[in-house]
């Protein structure tokens, strides 16, 4: 019997479903060890040994894989093929030691948790990659360094909010989101006119085109203002116009590569609304594998945390066949497309995120996946077999068009261009913004053209000046911080999910719509961390701290010497930061809102008395907290009335009413106090069982459960009918 180690208990059934009885597969649930939660754990004084403690549940599991490893003829360690992966795989040995005396133990990667992927791996075993090993453990007491020693300056720093906290790569996104804040605040929008004509064949009226004014003189033309366009626009009325010259070029456009963790994040939010942690919370569901009827548990697609457009041939060979199968030979290329990677902060040589199996078509997969699951396959299987195909063919048309007044050239010159679709290619299978825009909204540029000749004259049907005025950037979005983090080199893209969660947990920012939005509190967070360290939390610093991890990665640097060399700088940094901090506090309110007004008085400082919601429900305080924390609990007269049911208490007769409590809205006795009987709030009927589907309150927020949980797990939300969902093919 051999022994199989992996981190997730679904991987773990998975591959006992491919191997049989002669492996024991158990899982760590993650890292079974960890640096201590409530201290630093690091011994800065001696070479910045660690300290590791068990996680919750670690020294349980790590018994019984030491138990099961010592019964073993070999030890295969199986965690996810990155840095994490190596580190977890690491632990285990550390934490079973004595077991793995005399026992063959080996490491073995595979990308894709398919029967074949697995096999192979179990035919080429490798060993631990120590130097991975030091690239995570550099990492992880690199991120304690700054999280454990600068958030306690923070919290001398500034008053008011609790739960502050700083981080190493959360501190420049924040940073970055409070610079952009600011740019847009700042930006003094500016005039500016353009003018357009509308022309026509003299033949044809019907399809009319526009041209846009592109040069005066040969200059580009200036227009500031309407004084600027007036005189133009007066001379061009009544000019007749020619065309001077057509350039007509065919082009391509390229598919683009197969998702990468970070591109798989910002497609996600676009086109399906959704927060990079549950795109990454549903992506690890879809790789850890769903029951498949007559094969078991199969993943579906290839690990998720990669930053390589690398593909297996194997795979393309495949895509190739469902190409021509479901398109024709004309959408398959004549070999297989290569993808550079781009990112700056590409590492291990991973594959792109890709289905499992081409063949898995996504309308067959949905009846056995969950909404989710089934809309996040869906564009990685459009995504992956677009990229496998030919690119799309168009032609590019440039019109220059002059005109003259009374035999006399004017020195305007109009262009116009058009796009003619030739061949969709792989826009057959993933739709881009171009293929879906109209061009009736696209002004002088990408419109259709009606067939024109040089020298052919043209009839004017209108003019058409238009102010503008210049825009300020936009504010991030999850998509666009996620682009700009992975195009300055700042973090990985596998943790820009956790990073942006933080922000938001730490109430930093908001989300206004799609954009995120700084809060006074991550105002205050950023201005106070940036100045005392300027360095620490510089952009490019961040992203040579990244550069210097890989190269502990790829052993070229001791993971001792670059922590040597950062925390000289970060210790004088932080005593000067410190002293700042108890010079001046800084008070930022908890920016809730002022509640509910009432007429009575704060008995403390004579302000207003509002009512406000806390955690345990509506209460009274003062409007002029956090200066004033004056609070009163609601007189009877003071609480909303309760929503009446028709129904009757089961205990004793008098009515039900719906009231609200720490966890969600509840049934209950009109009686109370006298009669105690409560019940939870019937919302319908369970689709999955036909119980009772009852209303709940999670940390994530209200959802629906049903009441025969546990034996029915079945589980919405309030919005579950609003959700929309990209067509299947």
């Amino acid at each position: 019997m051999d022994l199989i180690v992996v981190e997730s208990p679904t991987k773990a059934k998975a591959l006992r479903g491919f191997l049989g009885r002669g492996y024991r597969v158990l899982a760590t649930m993650g890292h079974i060890r960890d640096l201590p939660p409530k201290e630093l754990g690091v011994d800065v004084e001696h070479s910045f040994h660690p300290t590791y403690w068990y996680r919750r549940g670690g020294k349980k599991r790590a018994s019984r894989i030491k138990e099961i490893a010592a019964q073993a003829n070999a030890i295969y360690l199986a965690t996810d093929p990155d840095r994490e992966g190596e580190a977890i795989a690491w632990h285990v040995t550390q934490a079973i030691r004595p077991a793995l005396q005399d026992k063959d133990t080996h490491r073995i990667t595979f990308h894709e948790i398919t029967r074949e992927a697995v096999r192979s791996a179990l035919a080429a075993p490798g060993a631990l990659d120590l130097d991975l090993v030091d690239a995570q453990q550099a990492r992880r007491i690199l991120d304690r360094l700054v999280g454990y020693q600068v958030s306690p300056v923070l919290w001398k720093a500034i008053k008011g909010p609790k739960g502050l906290s700083a981080g190493r790569v959360q501190t420049v996104a924040l940073r970055l989101v409070v610079e952009r804040d600011r740019e847009i605040e700042a930006f003094d929008p500016e005039e500016y006119w353009i003018l357009e004509i509308e022309l026509s064949k003299t033949t044809d009226q019907e399809q009319r085109f526009r041209a846009r004014l592109v040069a005066v003189d040969g200059e580009k033309p200036d227009l500031e203002t309407e004084e600027d366009v007036r005189p133009i626009v007066d001379q061009i009325r009544s000019a007749d116009y020619r065309v001077l010259k057509i350039k007509r070029r065919k082009k391509q456009r390229r598919p683009y590569p197969p998702y990468t963790t970070s591109t798989l994040q910002r497609d996600a939010s676009h086109k399906l609304h959704w927060g990079s942690s549950k795109t990454m919370r549903v992506a690890q569901q879809l790789y850890e594998g769903v029951d498949l009827p007559g094969e078991g548990t199969v993943g579906l697609i290839t690990y998720m945390r990669t930053d390589a457009t690398h593909v297996a041939a194997s795979a393309q060979e495949e895509a190739r066949e469902v190409v021509a199968r479901y398109w024709g030979d004309d959408y398959v290329p004549h070999k297989p497309p290569h993808y550079q990677t781009k990112s700056k902060v590409a590492q291990e040589a991973h594959e792109a995120i890709r289905p499992t199996s081409s063949l898995r078509l996504p309308k067959a997969m949905r009846e056995h996946l969950t909404a989710d699951q089934a809309a996040l396959y869906e564009w990685i299987w459009r995504r992956f077999i677009a990229s496998q195909m030919k690119p799309a063919l168009y032609h590019d048309t440039t019109v220059d068009v002059v005109c003259s007044r009374g035999g006399q050239d004017l020195p305007f010159l109009f262009r116009a261009s058009g796009r003619e679709l030739l061949f969709k290619g792989f826009m057959e299978v993933y739709p881009t913004r171009w293929s879906q825009r109209s061009s009736h909204k696209l002004g002088a540029a990408n419109q259709d053209l009606p067939p024109l000749t040089i020298e052919e004259p043209l009839l004017l049907q209108d003019v058409v000046p238009e102010q503008r005025f210049s825009e300020p950037p936009s504010h991030f979005t999850e998509s666009s911080l996620i682009k700009e983090l992975e195009k300055r080199g700042i973090g990985r893209p596998s943790t820009y999910a956790g990073i942006i969660l933080t922000l938001f947990k730490r109430k930093y920012v908001k989300r206004a719509e799609r954009s995120i939005q700084a809060q006074p509190l991550g105002f205050a967070v950023s201005d106070f961390l940036v100045g005392q360290f300027p360095d620490l939390f510089a952009i490019p610093f961040t992203a040579e701290m990244e550069e210097e991890l890989d190269r502990i990665a790829r052993g070229e640097r001791d993971w001792v010497e670059v922590l040597h060399g950062f925390y000289g700088p970060f210790e004088t940094a932080l005593e000067a930061a410190l002293q700042a901090a108890r010079e001046e506090t800084i008070v930022v309110p908890r920016g809730k809102s002022k509640g509910e007004p009432t007429d009575k008085t704060c008995p403390e400082c004579g302000g207003d008395v509002v009512i406000r919601e806390g955690k345990y429900g509506k209460f009274r305080g003062c409007s002029s907290f956090p200066s004033c924390k004056w609070t009163a609990p609601l007189k009877k007269n003071d609480k909303p009335e309760d929503q009446k049911m028709d129904e009757a208490c089961p205990a004793c007769g008098s009515q039900v009413v719906i009231r609200k409590g720490k966890y969600g809205r509840f049934r209950s006795c009109s009686n109370f106090p006298e009669c105690d009987w409560s019940g939870p709030l019937v919302v319908g009927t369970c689709p999955r069982c036909g119980g009772d589907l009852v209303e709940r309150k999670a940390k994530m927020g209200i959802f629906w459960g049903c009441s025969n949980y546990p034996d029915c797990h079945y589980r919405g939300r309030p919005s579950d009918s609003k959700r929309q969902e990209p067509a299947v093919s």
